[in-house]
């Protein structure tokens, strides 16, 4: 689920410092995998700002990388409670690819958001000891146009919806870690 991002860098990069207020960058990648790095945002102090973070973390449990969590238990797992609670992101990207098997033969389709406009995934970061970050998604039941395709998508927040995700205690963000209202543009790559 969620397994590769699609982050053109403009649009986005403008959509994001506009709306946010910061100065964004990010370089175009059209296929982001696991392990690469991904342009965060996250608050610090009472300011929201850029961190960069390399996609998914191991645990010494974990017998491979964890790139997702379920946003509806993502309070109660051990593994991401604390970064959830202190830690929380948004991943600003062009879209999401999802892989659909039909016989022998995968399909590609790239989800975003209507008219091409940029979208806000959530996630959680893992400062690690040497300065640098690691990042997990967020993903949620998805909505009716995202089902034939996957179980799981990921959690998006809605512009108008930041500063709730970012000044808001853990168990007050109930409400934003169910399906998203969103509409959606699904193309066949």
């Amino acid at each position: 689920m969620c397994g590769r991002l699609n982050v053109i860098s403009d649009p986005l990069c403008d959509w994001v410092s506009g709306q946010l207020g910061i100065k964004f960058h990010s370089e175009t990648n059209r296929d982001l995998r696991p392990t690469q790095q991904v342009a965060t945002i996250a608050l610090d102090g009472a300011a929201l700002k850029q961190i960069d973070a390399s996609w998914g973390i191991k645990p010494a449990w974990a017998k491979r990388l964890l790139i997702n969590a379920q946003a509806e238990t993502v309070r109660q797992k051990r593994t991401f409670a604390q970064a959830f609670a202190q830690h929380r992101v948004l991943v600003p990207c062009s879209g999401w690819f999802e892989w659909q098997q039909a016989g022998a033969v995968k399909h590609k389709y790239l989800f975003q958001g209507r008219d091409e406009q940029p979208l806000l995934m959530a996630g959680i970061l893992y400062p690690q000891l040497d300065g640098r970050h690691a990042l997990v998604t967020l993903t949620t039941k998805p909505i009716a146009s995202c089902a034939p395709y996957h179980h799981r998508m990921p959690l998006l927040v809605a512009p108008q919806a930041v500063d709730f995700w970012f000044h808001s205690q853990p168990h007050e963000l109930d409400a934003l870690l169910n399906s998203p209202e969103i509409s959606l543009l699904i193309q066949a790559c």
